[in-house]
């Protein structure tokens, strides 16, 4: 499960749009940040996404990922020109293709790979989805099969594109804009694939066209329920329109953080069975096995886009760091796998992450204020770098990489300190008893 926001520039303090995405995924299943550079490609040339190969262009650009470290594309990312996009897993009532094709990540990074301009990555999708369709395995640890919805932004509009098959909506951002892993459109769109009505109509989900409703008609609402998506979009939704004109990076970083506040106590990440949060913690069951495995910020203008990005799991028990597309990614941030690896900065902060879980309430003190601290210090000195050379700029970035992963050594100790008095649910304790067997974390 997973959550995407955009503001566009008459709704922020300063003017730029401001993109902001948590990418739920399977405990285990680490995430990675990689610049890939612009390439130029031979005719005839193909490129291999993570199941078919399709033809190459013949230029692509360079793009910064956020990504499953297995598949070829990506949840989030952006390039050289500014254009972001994140993708979300929507369910619907048309049967999925379950033979490896084009998965929706897939389209994500070939987008950014090919466009100059937002508008030119949603013909890119749309152009890719009708010649190819959509269908394979997206999920890690077991099979998952979904549709894909994407915001799509650039640093002058953003768009909304939500697909089932080979069917399509598209709808233009106004100011703010949230989605989930749901269809949101309605009766209203910009633009729409032909056969969108008519298959609807064939199917029996609406009698005539007059009252053909996008959401209402193709969406599955057993899994849409068991998502939440409706709920979680509506917390975004509502946290974006109450700073509306005036909304920084730190507010979008403070919505990926957002926990539903329970009707007694205070969160607790081991209550239920069901639920999901903006902030997602996986927990027992099966409509419970996702956590927020990445989180991304970014801050589009039309010179000098940066990005804020965890490369780490559940963004309340992470640090936002920055990233610069031209000054590269820290050298020392490795690629993980699905199994523990000490020298790995995913796995390193993944020990933190689930010694908090054992007692959050308690565990997640220590860090949150000394969080925000390192931050706010980061996004002020960040802030003087705009015009300094890539050199500076790479420099900069990387002491950040390093001050959180030495305070993260600090708060492991202090965490470890606390001793664990509210203690989780069996089923709970076992579920991640489990998922830590599986990743041959040390005990």
């Amino acid at each position: 499960m997973c959550d995407t926001i955009v503001a566009l520039g008459n709704s922020t303090q300063d003017g730029s749009v401001l993109f902001a995405k948590n990418s739920d995924r399977d405990a285990n299943e680490a995430h990675e940040i990689i610049i890939i550079p612009a390439a130029k490609h031979q005719p005839g040339e193909k490129v291999k996404c993570t199941y078919i190969e399709i033809p190459q262009v013949e230029e692509t650009y360079q793009v910064l990922l956020s990504k499953p470290f297995w598949i070829w594309g990506a949840e989030m990312g952006s390039n050289e020109f500014g254009v972001t996009i994140g993708n979300e897993a929507i369910f619907s009532r048309e049967p999925y293709q379950k033979e490896p094709g084009m998965i929706g990540m897939d389209f994500l990074r070939l987008a950014l790979e090919r466009s100059r301009t937002a508008e030119a990555a949603l013909d890119t999708i749309i152009e890719l989805l009708e010649l190819y369709g959509q269908g394979g395995n997206c999920g890690y640890a077991h099979p998952f099969y979904y549709y894909n919805s994407y915001l799509i932004c650039d640093s002058q509009e953003a768009w909304v594109l939500e697909t089932v098959g080979r069917e399509w909506a598209a709808e233009k951002v106004q100011n703010v804009r949230s989605i989930s892993n749901g269809l949101t459109i309605g009766k209203h769109w910009d633009r729409a694939s032909k056969g969108l009505v008519s298959h609807a109509m064939e199917k029996g989900w609406c009698r005539q066209s007059e009252e053909f409703d996008f959401s209402r008609c193709y969406s599955d609402p057993l899994f849409t329920f068991f998502a939440n998506a409706r709920g979680r979009q509506a917390c975004t939704t509502d946290s974006l329109m109450s700073k509306k004109g005036k909304l920084k990076v730190e507010d979008m970083m403070a919505i990926l953080r957002t926990h539903t506040q329970p009707k007694k106590g205070s969160f607790n990440p081991g209550r239920g069975l069901i639920g999901a949060d903006v902030c997602m913690h996986a927990g027992w069951g099966p409509v419970r096995t996702s956590q927020s495995a990445g989180s991304m910020v970014s801050v589009i203008k039309e010179k000098g886009t940066m990005h804020w990005l965890t490369g780490t799991a559940a963004p309340c028990t992470s640090t936002f760091k920055p990233v610069w597309m031209d000054a590269g990614i820290p050298g020392f941030v490795k690629t993980p796998t699905a199994l523990y690896d000490e020298s790995v900065m995913f796995w390193r902060h993944e020990v933190l992450h689930r010694e908090i879980l054992k007692d959050y309430t308690a565990r997640i003190t220590v860090l949150s204020a000394a969080r925000d601290s390192l931050e706010a210090r980061f996004r002020k000195e960040a802030g003087k770098l705009i015009s300094a050379t890539k050199t500076l700029r790479a420099k900069f970035s990387e002491k950040c990489f390093s001050e959180v992963d030495d305070a993260e050594a600090r708060w492991l100790e202090e965490v470890l300190a606390i001793p664990v008095k509210r203690r989780n649910s069996f089923y709970y304790n076992y579920a991640w008893k489990k998922l830590n067997k599986d990743a041959e974390l040390p005990e």
